[in-house]
C-alpha cells in the first residue's frame, strides 16, 4: 500500500512538470518566434520590447541593443528556420533550447533564458550553446 501511494504521488509530481512546460511552452515560443521576426524585419524597437527590464537597462535602447545582436548574434540578427528543443524549469526561470539557422543555413543552438513579468514572458538573455561544426 505504502508503494503505490508513494508512485502515486511521484506520478501527479512529474505529470504536473509536464503540464507546466504543455502551458508555458507555446507561450514562451511565441515570445521568441516575435523577436526572431522583429529582427528579420528591422524592428529594433519590437525586438527591445521583449527583453527583460535587466536587458533594456544594460543596453538602455533599442538600437544600441540591435547593435550588440547584430554583432554578437549574426544568427539571431539573420535567423531562419527556428526550431525548439528541449523547455525546462529552474525556479522562477525557464530555460528555452532553439536551433536557428544563419543566413548561409547553417544551424546554431543557443538557450534563451526567460522569466514571466506582469507584463508576459520576457527574455533575460541569450547564449549560445553549440555553433557550427568545424574541424578538417
Amino acid at each position: 500500500m505504502r508503494i503505490a501511494f508513494t508512485a502515486l504521488l511521484l506520478s501527479a509530481a512529474l505529470s504536473g512538470g509536464a503540464g507546466a512546460q504543455e502551458r508555458e511552452g507555446p507561450a514562451i515560443a511565441a515570445v521568441i518566434d516575435d523577436q526572431l521576426a522583429d529582427f528579420i524585419a528591422r524592428d529594433l524597437d519590437g525586438a527591445f520590447d521583449h527583453a527583460s527590464r535587466t536587458i533594456r537597462r544594460m543596453f538602455g535602447n533599442a538600437a544600441s541593443f540591435g547593435a550588440m545582436v547584430e554583432q554578437g548574434y549574426p544568427m539571431v540578427w539573420d535567423n531562419s528556420g527556428a526550431r525548439y528543443l528541449d523547455l525546462r524549469e529552474q525556479g522562477d526561470v525557464w530555460w528555452q533550447r532553439v536551433m536557428l539557422r544563419d543566413a548561409r543555413g547553417v544551424p546554431h543552438v543557443l538557450e534563451y533564458k526567460m522569466i514571466e513579468t506582469p507584463q508576459g514572458w520576457r527574455i533575460d538573455g541569450v547564449s549560445l550553446v553549440a555553433g557550427p561544426q568545424v574541424g578538417v
